[in-house]
């Protein structure tokens, strides 16, 4: 097994507060989708903040309507098998119902030591980086991907 794990952020924008009606079926919804990731093979670990989501988080301070997701999961292909091949994927066709368009990247990707759980702020600060610098080892996404320090990527 690998020495290597790889964490994952997301954040994006709602178009409402988490409460309002517009939000009720990605709200409703996060439970299910929550215990898909937690059964799913590969999954390590999520962050969550007072209940078993993470809506009460803002990685924004100042913005209400920020949202973030982050995870760790034992490789690549496992986090892809989730996001894109399980009910999961659904709501990522859906996502401009409940989230504003995005004009930079909102996911990044990196790896960590087997054991850590990335905090909101290495998190943010991976998604800045993959922001200004593009894909770097630093912090990528599923298009442009790095392996795990050691390891050769799969093509």
């Amino acid at each position: 097994m690998s020495a290597w794990r790889l964490a994952q952020v997301n954040v994006g924008r709602l178009l409402a507060p988490i409460d309002d009606p517009r939000i009720d079926e990605f709200r409703r919804a996060l439970a299910h989708v929550n215990a898909i990731a937690d059964a799913s093979p590969g999954f390590v670990w999520r962050l969550t903040g007072a209940g078993d989501d993470a809506t009460d988080i803002r990685p924004d301070a100042a913005d209400d309507l920020q949202a973030i997701n982050a995870s760790v999961w034992e490789s690549i292909e496992h986090l892809a098998a989730f996001a894109y091949r399980s009910a999961h994927r659904d709501f990522v066709r859906r996502r401009y119902e409940w989230f504003e368009p995005a004009s930079a990247p909102i996911l990044a990707l990196w790896w960590v030591p087997a054991g850590e759980r990335p905090d909101v702020r290495e998190c943010l600060r991976r998604l800045e980086h993959l922001r200004a610098h593009g894909p770097t080892p630093h912090a990528f996404d599923f298009r442009r991907r790095f392996a795990a320090p050691g390891a050769e990527i799969a093509a």
